[in-house]
């Protein structure tokens, strides 16, 4: 059975390597007291799959991951100033 992916929010990511590590929470409520904020919806296994940079209300930057069933990642797509780059890992 699968479930209706999770969306969370949070303030950065902690890592330069893929996929981002979203870090420092933030209830959906606290939203309209950010000017900036990542958007991370995670898949039913608590992977991160789609993960949106939200400034001003605008998505400036947007990656999306695919993992293989052992969890290790093995694609992204970055999307950054309207140019889509992809990556195999």
């Amino acid at each position: 059975m699968t479930t209706s992916p999770t969306v969370r929010y949070f303030l950065s990511y902690s890592s330069i390597k893929l996929p981002l590590n979203l870090v420092n929470e933030i209830n959906e409520a606290d939203l309209n007291h950010r000017n900036f904020y990542y958007r991370g919806v995670f898949d039913d296994q608590g992977r991160l799959s789609h993960c949106q940079k939200i400034v001003y209300n605008e998505v400036e930057s947007e990656h999306y991951y695919r993992y293989h069933d052992s969890g290790r990642l093995v694609w992204a797509q970055v999307i950054e100033d309207g140019e889509a780059r992809e990556i195999d890992c």
